[in-house]
Parts: C-alpha cells; sequence; structure tokens
C-alpha cells in the first residue's frame, strides 16, 4: 500500500493553488468566422481589454487562484505595425500568420495585437495586471531562455541593456559570452519543404524563401545546420548559456549539498561570480517583469537550460518576490530533483508520469493500477509536480484524439486535482469542453491553435459576447462547467489536500469483489479532514461494490468501531461508513465516469 513519505517535505502553502491558463490573443475574441489561415480581420482576435473585471471575477469563482497569460512578450507576427517603428516579421521565418509566442521579438515589450491602441501597448498591459490583481487573482507570464526569435530586436531596452548577440563575435562558433551559436563561413537558408508553404502560399513582400543571416546561427531546437529541417524550430535560434559544443560546462558550478540549501544560500552562492552573458540578460528580464508586478513565471523548455542559470535567475527573482511562482517544463523525470532542488524551481510539469498515465487509462491501454507506483515514485517531489489535463502543445481533453468526449474527462480530473498536494492547472475553454476541432491553418484539429488568428467555439458560448455569463453555453456545458467550478472551489478550501495520501486501491483490486477495472480509490487527510476518494474510469460501467478502508487508516484516523456520516464534496450525497472490528466499508454504487470525494 503506497503512502507519502514518513517524514514529507514541508508544503508551506496552507491550501491548494488553481492556475488558469489562458491563450491571451484568443480568450475575448468574439468573431466565429474561423477561416484557415485568416487575418485579423476575418477571424478578429482578442485585446487585453477583454479582460473586464466581470471576466476576471467569473475567473476567479471557477476556484482559480493564478492567471497564466500565455504570449504576451512582443513575438513575431504577421502584421504591419511599422507605424509604430516596429518592423515587418518574414514569413519564410514565422509559424502561422498570428506568430509563434516561443519566438520572442522583444522581451521588454508586448505582442501589438493584444492592445487597442499599440502605441500604449505596455500600458494597457500593465492596467490588465492591475485589474487582475484587483479582482484577487495573481499574473504568471512565459519566459523562454532556451531560444529567441531569429531576428530579435528590442525596441523598449532599458538603460544600459542590449540586445542578444549586440556584442558577440561571430567568428567564432561558440564564446562563452557570446549569446548564440555560430556556423562560420555560412549563411542562413530558409528551410524548404513540398508541403509548407508560408502563409499557405498567400504573396507577401517579405516571402521569397530569403532571410538574411550571415553568419548563420544554431537553431533553438539544437540543429547546427545552416539550412535546419522545415520540422526543426527554424524561427528561433538557440541562446547559449556558457555549455562548449561538446556539452562541457563554461561556468561555475554549485558546491555539493547545494540540493538542501534555500534560494538565499543559492543568491549569496552566485554574488560576485563570473557568469555568461545570457544568464544576466535573462535575470534582468525576469527582474523587470517582477519590477511591474508580476507574480511568476511559465519556463519554456527548462531542460534545454543548465540547472545551474536556473539557480542562479530563481534565486535572484526570490530574493524580489519571496512567493514567485516558478513553474517549468521539464520532460525527463531523471532531472527532475536536479530542476527542483539545484535550479529552485517551484513546480514542474507531471507530464510523462501521472498525464500520460491517465491519458492511457482513458485510451483503455492501461489499468488504473500504476498511478500507486507513480504516487510512491514521487513522493518526495510530489508537492512540486502540478497536474494538468489541457494545456496549449497537448490535445484538447475533449478531444477525439483524447478523452472523446469532455465528461469521460471527469474522473481525469477529480484524480488530477485530488490525489497530490500540488497546484492543478486547466486550459481554458477545458472547462466547457472545448475540443480544438478548428482547422486553423499552420495550427490543426486537436489543439487550440497557437500559430494563428480564430475563435474557441465552446468558450465564446460562455462568454456571451462580452457578458460572460455563460448564456449561451447548452445544458451539457453548463453541467461541466458546474462541476469544474465544485471540485476547484472544493481543492482550494481543503485542508487534507495538502496534507497526508495513501491509496487504498491495492486492497480493493486483491480482496473487494465486483470492484471493476476502472475503479480507483485512495485517502487524503490532515488533522481537520478525512477524505475517501474514488473515481470510475469506466464509460460504460457501473460499479457496485463494498469499498474497503484497511485498518490502519481507520487507525491512524482514531475511528472506533461504529457507523460514521460521510458527505460527498462534489454533489453533497451522503451514506455511512461501518467500522467493524477496526476495518472500514462502505457500500457504493458508481456510474460510467463518476466519481466521489467523501468527506467524514
Amino acid at each position: 500500500m503506497t503512502s507519502m513519505d514518513a517524514k514529507p517535505k514541508v508544503v508551506n502553502k496552507p491550501k491548494k493553488d488553481v492556475v488558469y491558463q489562458v491563450f491571451t490573443r484568443l480568450f475575448g475574441n468574439k468573431n466565429t468566422t474561423n477561416k484557415p489561415w485568416g487575418t485579423i480581420e476575418e477571424n478578429g482576435v482578442g485585446k487585453f481589454n477583454d479582460f473586464t473585471d466581470k471576466a476576471l471575477q467569473e475567473i476567479k469563482k471557477l476556484g482559480v487562484t493564478y492567471i497564466w497569460y500565455t504570449g504576451v512578450p512582443h513575438h513575431d507576427v504577421i502584421r504591419d505595425y511599422t507605424k509604430y517603428g516596429i518592423s515587418n516579421d518574414d514569413p519564410d521565418i514565422v509559424k502561422g500568420r498570428a506568430g509563434s509566442p516561443y519566438a520572442v521579438k522583444d522581451y521588454y515589450n508586448v505582442n501589438p495585437d493584444l492592445a487597442v491602441n499599440p502605441a500604449k501597448r505596455l500600458e494597457e498591459f500593465q492596467a490588465l495586471i492591475t485589474r487582475t490583481h484587483t479582482n484577487g487573482l495573481k499574473v504568471i507570464i512565459d519566459i523562454v531562455p532556451n531560444h529567441i526569435a531569429r531576428n530579435y530586436h528590442s525596441l523598449t531596452n532599458p538603460k544600459g541593456v542590449t540586445d542578444f548577440g549586440a556584442e558577440d563575435d561571430t567568428s567564432l562558433e561558440y564564446a562563452r559570452d557570446n549569446n548564440f551559436y555560430y556556423i562560420p563561413g555560412k549563411s542562413f537558408e530558409v528551410p524548404t519543404s513540398n508541403t509548407y508553404r508560408p502563409l499557405n502560399g498567400e504573396r507577401n513582400p517579405l516571402s521569397d524563401g530569403k532571410f538574411t543571416e550571415n553568419p548563420a546561427k544554431w537553431t533553438g531546437n539544437g540543429s547546427r545546420q545552416a539550412k535546419p529541417d522545415i520540422n526543426d524550430w527554424y524561427e528561433t535560434v538557440k541562446v547559449n548559456y556558457g555549455i562548449k559544443p561538446d556539452g562541457s560546462k563554461d561556468f561555475p558550478e554549485l558546491p555539493a549539498g547545494y540540493d538542501t540549501k534555500d534560494y538565499k544560500t543559492h543568491y549569496e552562492f552566485w554574488k560576485g561570480k563570473d557568469v555568461p552573458s545570457s544568464w544576466k540578460k535573462f535575470r534582468d528580464i525576469a527582474l523587470y517583469w517582477t519590477a511591474k508586478g508580476i507574480d511568476g513565471f511559465r519556463y519554456d523548455m527548462a531542460e534545454m537550460v543548465p540547472y545551474e542559470f536556473w539557480s542562479y535567475m530563481n534565486s535572484a527573482i526570490k530574493m524580489k518576490n519571496p512567493d514567485a511562482f516558478l513553474l517549468a517544463e521539464v520532460y525527463n523525470p531523471k532531472e527532475y530533483r536536479n530542476y527542483i532542488n539545484l535550479g529552485k524551481m517551484d513546480y514542474l510539469y507531471d507530464k510523462v508520469e501521472t498525464y500520460d498515465h491517465l491519458k492511457a487509462i482513458i485510451h483503455g491501454s492501461a489499468m488504473p493500477d500504476p498511478l500507486s507506483d507513480i504516487q510512491e515514485d514521487m513522493k518526495d517531489i510530489e508537492h512540486h509536480m502540478l497536474h494538468f489535463l489541457d494545456n496549449h502543445d497537448e490535445q484538447r481533453l475533449a478531444s477525439l484524439e483524447f478523452a472523446g468526449t469532455p465528461e469521460k474527462g471527469k474522473p481525469m480530473m477529480v484524480v488530477s486535482a485530488t490525489i497530490s498536494t500540488s497546484p492543478t492547472m486547466i486550459y481554458f475553454g477545458q472547462e466547457v469542453g472545448e475540443d480544438g476541432k478548428e482547422d486553423a491553418g499552420f495550427g490543426k484539429p486537436s489543439r487550440t491553435s497557437i500559430f494563428d488568428y480564430i475563435g474557441v467555439p465552446h468558450h465564446q458560448r460562455w462568454m456571451n459576447g462580452g457578458k460572460f455569463d455563460g448564456g449561451a453555453l447548452s445544458k451539457s456545458e453548463k453541467d461541466l462547467r458546474d462541476f469544474y467550478k465544485r471540485l476547484l472551489n472544493f481543492t482550494i478550501k481543503s485542508n487534507a489536500l495538502m496534507g497526508k495520501y495513501q491509496e487504498i486501491h491495492t486492497l480493493n483490486r486483491n480482496e473487494t469483489k465486483m470492484y471493476d477495472a476502472g475503479i480507483y480509490s485512495y485517502v487524503r487527510w490532515s488533522d481537520k479532514e478525512k477524505l475517501i476518494v474514488v473515481v470510475n474510469f469506466s464509460w460504460v460501467t457501473t460499479s457496485h461494490f463494498e469499498l474497503k478502508v484497511p485498518e490502519d487508516v481507520i487507525k491512524t484516523w482514531n475511528l472506533k468501531d461504529g457507523l460514521y456520516n460521510v458527505k460527498d464534496q462534489l454533489y453533497g450525497s451522503t451514506t455511512q461508513l461501518k467500522v467493524t472490528d477496526g476495518k472500514g466499508t462502505i457500500q457504493l454504487s458508481l456510474k460510467p465516469s463518476e466519481s466521489f470525494i467523501f468527506k467524514l
């Protein structure tokens, strides 16, 4: 039977956090045309101002504590903003028409598409930060240290700040204080493909199959070819953090034992150390946004950057804001502890363990049982492994390619939100069953496009022309949002979900009759609250059985023989826990995709 470590890692947060990821460009768009490769005029675009007080209040009422505004830093976009002093971007090195949010062109300003008045775009975003805080929510934005747009150029560098690469020695493939890696003697060549044409072949003055870059730089995903492959991240260039081309480190390394040291000790270590130029540039970017009131960052592809850099930057952020929320994209389980303990990350995506296994369960290719092993293997870091079922990179939970229906996602969501002490993240539209069916152009169905101007249909029905009241939702969509609202609001108030965990699944799998293949169960508790969680992943089978609550749990909870009322925290139904000879049982009937969170 699996339980949290006898000496669990100290959790400082008293309650759960819930992150609401929103693709800022798409959130407020009311246009429903959805023409593939459509322009702003054809398909519309959302603005910072669409996040009204009413919208923010409704997001908060959903049970949200943080909003991650995705796609805010000024990235490449195919639209003429030259009257604002912004250079046009070349379709040959831009993915989609609206551009990838992960090809940042200017870290000291924001995407002009998102402003009513592009000349005042930074002021409009600052007003949104203030409005978000006023409505009781905290703000996260992206930082993408591994790579930047191939044509990076900031119009608003603070005094003393120069652009990336401005002082590089371009005659060398590598120098520690170069911001980029170079391919001396070769010019960049635009990748070619028989199946892809920029802007779907539409004529554009800059779309000529050429982009001037001499010498060529390494591409964002590490390609060292002057002509990257069409599947490479050719719109970006890789940033040099003092990792030599042979993979060796060209910077001070943390002393032994620093995996147990706090951020203040890490900060002291880096004081006065000679570090690569790129480290300083990204630290300054993070501190610039922290000073503007940003409460945290989501770091793209963090494992492609050495954890020593993260120690340097994250400790500097924490010295300014000890409560900063630092979330990283890391997909290699062998590196999790390095990025948490040495890199001073607060949270990593629990993607390749919990998320991938939940997806396999709902596809019918795996049993729920290994969820217990996953929790056991990560018990020392479980608080740091943020749970999600939907985000901009992954297939929509409700898509045919994932769960198939949003209702099938309900038991997955209950497990994702209640099995550990970590924060939970949802992606805008998930709560109303968004399925990502649109062919947006560069972005293809099953994922809501991050490259195109597009409307988000289920979300638009909730938005209801800017009323943000769900007035245009179907009954099933309203019921789904109500489920998310009940679940998330419970999680952010629960003491038990920040306490102990023990699976009771193995006992029931081995000994309980009619405990069907899709059932999974565990208990959570604190001194103030005791929970029994049971879910049915099956979407066809109603299960009737007598759930066993083992003797050690009954003893730990100090329950005497007798009957105890338990109430479901989702929909309020009640039943009884019967304790006989120190062992507990509950008579249960679980419908397809149904879950119970019983509170003693």
